[in-house]
């Protein structure tokens, strides 16, 4: 039960500042979510968000920021793995189950329904 409390709070508190980065700014949705993309790759490089990941699970790893986080998480480990190649495999294997989800899911749910143009 505190893994979902814990995975509820991070993640509200991570949509909140993104509410309130477009609320108060005048940053368009596009603009946050390169933001949030790019500041979960640099803080997972300095190893400050796997502490967060730590704390608040699918809180930290689904929004955003756990997108760069899992970009920059994939790299790593490929450049230990495989060397200066692991730069360019790292990334792509990190995040291709997520991406192909989306695109299925997305296909499935543009066959079920009509899209408006």
């Amino acid at each position: 039960m505190q893994g979902y409390l814990m995975a509820f709070i991070i993640g509200g508190l991570i949509c909140v500042v993104g509410q309130l980065i477009m609320d108060l700014t005048p940053l368009t949705p596009a603009h946050v979510l390169v933001l949030f993309v790019v500041l979960g790759a640099l803080l997972s490089g300095m190893g400050l968000y796997q502490p967060l990941v730590d704390l608040g699970g699918a809180g930290a790893t689904v929004p955003l920021p756990g997108f760069g986080h899992n970009l920059v998480t994939g790299t790593i480990e490929d450049i230990d793995k495989y060397g200066f190649t692991g730069i360019f495999t790292g990334p792509l294997r990190a995040a291709a189950a997520g991406v192909t989800a989306a695109v299925v899911f997305g296909l499935i749910m543009a066959a079920l329904f009509n899209p408006r143009g």
